[in-house]
């Protein structure tokens, strides 16, 4: 019979590594076994990691109304999905827009406007599949609280208070902006607001001027307002006049991690991320 002597030592598996030096003769099979039942031990008892077990971060673009409720949506999904993380970097879409053109490392894109996503169709930049609404918003006027002026209405928005501004996003680079536009546009009062009007780079920074008092109101996301103490609703944008803001995602064709994006993009049409938009004040998808 041949015995063998082990050693152990640290290499791929710094717990344990097996060396077989032979010292007297024995069987080829009891080799294998030893080899395998090593193994075994160490992927099983000690953890070794792989590259196939590694963590894989993705990293979404996001437009800024979504902060209200990206993070609950990023919880759930890592939940169901051991070994990917979700970074989450957030602006107003037309600026996203620019970055994602510039080459910046992003995935997906989580956008407030199908326009937004469709010029980055036209550029090369997403994949046509999945492009698709995951949820819809409204408008609503909010004004600074207290509020002397508290029966303004979009209706009679052009009736603010001598020397007052009205705050809206800035339509070049925000669509909560240019959904105001076009609604304001609609109801025939635009031109009369020429003069009057204050623009955000995103709805957050709508919303501040409201809540500042730097403006007498501000056309924002109902869901932004949610919540927010310091600012009184005034009236929700309802009618055909009414623009119908919708929340648009796609995968980008140069995306580092497709699969896992494209699994985050999915996961955001599912029962369990529906429900968590709507406890938020989220439409359904149209």
């Amino acid at each position: 019979m041949h015995h063998w002597q082990t050693s152990w030592a640290s290499a791929n598996c710094p717990a344990v590594q097996l060396r077989l030096q032979p010292r007297n003769s024995h069987s080829g099979a009891l080799l294998c076994l030893l080899c395998l039942l090593c193994l075994l031990l160490c992927s099983l008892t000690l953890g070794c990691k792989t590259t196939s077990g590694a963590e894989v971060t993705v990293t979404i673009g996001a437009a800024s109304s979504m902060r209200v409720v990206m993070p609950a949506l990023v919880k759930a999904f890592e939940a169901s999905s051991p070994g990917t993380k979700v970074r989450v970097a957030y602006g107003a879409s037309g600026d996203l827009r620019k970055r994602v053109i510039d080459g910046a490392p992003i995935d997906a894109v989580v956008l407030a406007d199908a326009a937004t996503v469709e010029s980055l169709l036209r550029a090369g930049q997403v994949v046509a599949d999945p492009r698709k609404t995951i949820a819809t918003n409204a408008l609503v006027l909010v004004g600074a609280s207290p509020l002397s002026h508290k029966k303004l209405r979009f209706a009679s928005i052009e009736q603010l208070p001598a020397g007052e501004k009205l705050a809206i996003g800035n339509p070049d680079v925000a669509p909560v902006g240019r959904y105001a536009r076009s609604s304001l546009k609609r109801l025939g009062k635009w031109k009369a607001l020429q003069g009057r009007l204050i623009f955000g780079g995103n709805v957050a920074a709508v919303l501040t001027y409201a809540r500042r008092g730097e403006a007498a109101a501000a056309i924002v996301y109902e869901t932004d307002s949610r919540g927010v103490k310091d600012v009184v609703l005034l009236d929700r944008a309802k009618g055909t006049w009414a623009a119908s803001p919708q929340v648009v995602v796609s995968l980008l064709r140069a995306a580092e991690h497709p699969v896992e994006a494209r699994a985050f993009l999915e996961f955001l049409g599912s029962k369990q991320a529906q429900r968590i938009l709507k406890e938020r004040g989220f439409g359904s998808p149209q």
